[in-house]
């Protein structure tokens, strides 16, 4: 299986309705392990449900910020429950997107700020969503430093970012962009390589962000390695030594 594995999944959306088993199967044979990553209470749920079927998926339970106003007292009460699961290895994923707005950004940082501190109840790694909200994402990280720690998924923010994220113990996690053939995304290619070694990790962030050339198609966990591919030749490192460390950075945030 060579030490793939897939730290940021989606295997219960739609997109995979019919061929859902088919997939999962594929995967099992080909990856070490996938965390599957709820974003609502319903996605919680299922993301549970696949994590306690398959022995190789792991569940990370939390309010993506596009469900903030679906955050309640219930539902926190509701997700304080879920995240004690065994198979749960973190809180996420949760965050602050100022791309989509579907929720004001007061409301959007309090449920953040509620999910960090319960995250620091359950000693849980987090799971971060950050679009276009770098300032205020690290501003709560900071409220936390030393309480709270985790995982930068689809890392997209620059090297100072990168830089005082390290600092506060968090990993980074990189998806299909840093593949695209873009010089937008020529700022991202830069900063993977300045990434320190022992934090980064590798996602899909499947079905959506296919790596090149894929791109625009379903994703499906079976295209990390194209994603593991382009971060070890901007790590300058050998394919098979960056799996390993990249596969051991993983298993440690994640207690896995």
């Amino acid at each position: 299986m060579d030490n793939l594995y897939d730290c940021h999944t989606h295997l219960n959306l739609p997109q995979y309705d019919g061929r859902r088993a088919e997939i999962i199967a594929q995967c099992i044979r080909a990856l070490d392990f996938m965390v599957n990553v709820g974003f609502d209470e319903a996605s919680c749920e299922a993301s549970l449900s696949l994590a306690y079927q398959y022995g190789s998926i792991y569940a990370a339970l939390g309010f993506h910020p596009t469900s903030s106003s679906d955050y309640d007292g219930r539902s926190a009460l509701r997700l304080k429950k879920m995240v004690a699961e065994e198979k749960v290895v973190a809180l996420g994923e949760i965050g602050l997107d100022y791309y989509w707005m579907k929720d004001p950004k007061a409301s959007q940082k309090k449920v953040f700020f509620d999910q960090m501190s319960l995250a620091q109840e359950s000693g849980l790694p987090v799971i971060i969503h950050d679009r276009d909200a770098h300032h205020d994402v690290l501003d709560i990280m900071r409220a936390f430093k030393g309480r709270v720690t985790g995982v930068l998924h689809s890392f997209s923010a620059d090297k100072v970012f990168a830089s005082e994220a390290a600092d506060m113990g968090y990993y980074f996690s990189i998806s299909g962009p840093v593949t695209f053939k873009s010089k937008k995304n020529d700022a991202l290619r830069e900063t993977v390589s300045f990434l320190p070694d022992d934090r980064i990790l590798i996602e899909t962030d499947s079905p959506y962000l296919s790596p090149h050339p894929l791109r625009g198609t379903i994703n499906s966990p079976m295209n990390v390695r194209l994603v593991a591919e382009k971060a070890a030749e901007l790590k300058n490192m050998a394919y098979d030594e960056f799996l390993a460390v990249s596969r051991a950075n993983a298993k440690r945030i994640f207690g896995i």
